[in-house]
């Protein structure tokens, strides 16, 4: 018996994973706006773009879990 996708469990923290990078990305989006300093910003910046890629790679675990409670 094989199974390829994601445990119940896994799909949770998966989950959970998936709802604090969204939040943290939407929290550098919005106080990038508030910085002046170039430094701090670019790094921000850097952040953001980060969020971004690790949270694309996390949507495409879901599609590893076909009957799983997330889709």
């Amino acid at each position: 018996m094989e199974n390829n996708g994601l445990a119940y469990h896994e799909t949770r923290e998966l989950h959970e994973m998936l709802n604090f990078k969204t939040i943290c990305l939407l929290k550098s989006k919005m106080m990038s706006g508030l910085v002046f300093d170039q430094d701090l910003k670019a790094l921000m910046e850097k952040d953001v773009q980060q969020a971004e890629a690790a949270i694309q790679e996390m949507k495409a675990l879901y599609q590893l879990n076909p009957g799983g409670m997330l889709q």
